[in-house]
């Protein structure tokens, strides 16, 4: 004599079953979704002085080297970032406690002293902005760091998106041509998405 399986059992097996499996495969699938994703990251520029130039062209070249998505989002004294011509922008130590002054050239002893030069010496000596200009230019010669305009080229042939914000070029009476090629010139409404589902968004 057969007997008929009871269905209500059956049914509580598998369902039993799928609660075990279920969470299982869902974390194997989001996690090789996750090892999957290109990681992605935003900056916002909106400093203009060669000193302040450096860290987001390093950091997008950076990471697009390690094959990131990368976008910059120049704005306001960000702008003078893309510009044709760098060779105008200049280091400001004004009000900049952070940056002892040591000199780029002499004997070990020389170069090893902190010149921490008072703001009203910085504010009051005609031509200090251009010395400290100069003095970074030489530091950044002496050891090697490749200068703005390859840094910003590297960027570009890595495949960083550079956008520029339109409503300041029209603030501050820029024409497109002032400007490198292969720049996106949009609004912050295009940019805010972007960065909204990057992984790292960073404002410099």
């Amino acid at each position: 004599m057969t007997t008929t399986p009871d269905m209500t059992n059956i049914d509580e097996l598998i369902n039993k079953r799928l609660e075990e499996l279920l969470p299982q495969k869902l974390e194997a699938l989001l996690q090789a979704r996750e090892e999957a994703k290109t990681p992605s990251l935003a900056i916002i520029a909106t400093k203009g002085t060669l000193d302040w130039g450096y860290p987001p062209f390093i950091l997008a070249s950076t990471a697009a080297a390690l094959g990131w998505d990368v976008t910059i989002f120049f704005t306001f004294y960000g702008l003078q970032l893309v510009k044709k011509d760098l060779s105008d922008l200049k280091v400001s130590p004004l009000g900049n406690p952070g940056m002892p002054m040591k000199m780029p050239f002499g004997p070990d002893w020389f170069r090893g002293l902190n010149w921490n030069i008072p703001n009203i010496i910085q504010a009051g000596v005609p031509g200090f902005e251009n010395l400290a200009t100069a003095l970074m230019q030489q530091t950044i010669k002496n050891n090697g760091v490749a200068g703005l305009e390859e840094l910003r080229e590297l960027s570009l042939e890595a495949g960083v998106k550079f956008s520029v914000c339109q409503m300041t070029v029209e603030l501050f009476g820029f024409d497109h041509n002032d400007f490198v090629e292969g720049m996106d010139y949009v609004g912050a409404a295009s940019f805010l998405p972007v960065a909204q589902v990057a992984d790292v968004t960073l404002f410099i």
